[in-house]
C-alpha cells in the first residue's frame, strides 16, 4: 500500500484539530499528558498477547509481551516532561522451548503540550533490537544491527468518545546505514463513554476500539495496519482516565514487521491478549 492512505489520515487529524479545540477533554492519566496510544505496537505499555502468525521466518504461533509506561518527571497546567521505557518480546510458542526470538529496547523523552481537548506529543528515542540467542542457534539466523534515534511529533484531538491523531518520526541516526528515515503514523480511537458492564464497587467496563498505521519510507511507503478491540475493565472510584486499567483485547496486524530485527519481513497476524495500565 503506498503513502496516501495514511497521508490522509493524518491530514484529517489536523483539519479536524482546529474545529474541536473547545471540546472538553478527559484528564490524562497518571504519570502521561499524552494518552497511551492503543493500538500501537510499540507504545510503552504493559501486555501479553497471543498470535497467530503467518511470515517468512517467524514462528506461526507467538506468544508477544510488553513491558512498559510513562513516566511524568516536571509539569505545569498545560505541559509535561516525562521518561518513557519500554521492552518487547516475542516468543516462538510452536517450539516446546518457547524460543526467545526477537527483544526491542527503547527508551524516550516525550514532551506534551495539551489546550483543551487538543495534545502534542514531540519526543527523541533510541531503539535497539536483538535476536534471541536460542532462535539463531536454531534458525541459524544472523543478527541484523538494527539501532536508531529518532524524532516524533504527534498531534492527538479528543472528539467525545473519539480521539484522532497524526504525526511522524524522522530517524536522524541509525544501522544498517541505508535504512530511510522518514515514518509517517495516523490512528483512530474510541472509548465508550459510561459503562458497558459493572462488577459491584470492584470494577466497570466499557468497550474500546482502535485503529492505527503507519506508513513507512525504508518499504516504499508501505503501511502496516494495527486493530484492537475489547473490553476494558477499571477501577470504580476512579472510572474517568485514573486508576488501574486492565483490558482483554482481539488483535490484528497486516504490514511491515514491528519486531525490530525482522523489520524488513512483511508479516499478518490475529489474536487475543490482556493489557494493564496503573
Amino acid at each position: 500500500m503506498r503513502v496516501p492512505a495514511a497521508r490522509w489520515l493524518t491530514v484529517a487529524v489536523l483539519a479536524a484539530a482546529p474545529a474541536a479545540a473547545q471540546a472538553p477533554s478527559p484528564p490524562p492519566p497518571p504519570g502521561a499528558a499524552f494518552q497511551p496510544l492503543l493500538a500501537d505496537p510499540k507504545e510503552p505499555q504493559f501486555f501479553a498477547a497471543y498470535l497467530w502468525e503467518r511470515s517468512p521466518r517467524l514462528a506461526p504461533r507467538l506468544g508477544s509481551v510488553g513491558f512498559g509506561q510513562t513516566f511524568g518527571v516536571v509539569s505545569g497546567r498545560t505541559w509535561q516532561v516525562a521518561v518513557a521505557a519500554a521492552v518487547f518480546s516475542q516468543f516462538n510458542l510452536a517450539r516446546p522451548t518457547a524460543d526467545l526470538m526477537n527483544t526491542d529496547y527503547r527508551i524516550g523523552l516525550p514532551v506534551t503540550y495539551r489546550r483543551a481537548g487538543l495534545t502534542t506529543r514531540m519526543q527523541l528515542y533510541h531503539q535497539s533490537s536483538h535476536l534471541g540467542d536460542e532462535y539463531m542457534v536454531h534458525a541459524n539466523a544472523q543478527r541484523v544491527d538494527l539501532t536508531f534515534e529518532a524524532a516524533e511529533l504527534l498531534v492527538s484531538q479528543q472528539l467525545a468518545a473519539w480521539r484522532l491523531y497524526g504525526g511522524g518520526e524522522y530517524v536522524f541516526t541509525h544501522s544498517p546505514a541505508d535504512l530511510k528515515p522518514a515514518v509517517l503514523h495516523a490512528g483512530v480511537e474510541y472509548r465508550q463513554r459510561g459503562m458497558l458492564v459493572r462488577f459491584g464497587r470492584l470494577a466497570s467496563g466499557r468497550v474500546v476500539a482502535a485503529l492505527d498505521a503507519k506508513s513507512f519510507q525504508d518499504r516504499r511507503w508501505d503501511v502496516g495496519w494495527s486493530a484492537i478491540t475489547g473490553l476494558e475493565l477499571g477501577d470504580s472510584p476512579a472510572r474517568g482516565e485514573g486508576g488501574w486499567r486492565w483490558s482483554l483485547l482481539l488483535r490484528a496486524y497486516t504490514g511491515p514487521a514491528p519486531y525490530g530485527e525482522f523489520f524488513r519481513d512483511r508479516v499478518t497476524s490475529l489474536g487475543v491478549g490482556v493489557g494493564l495500565a496503573l
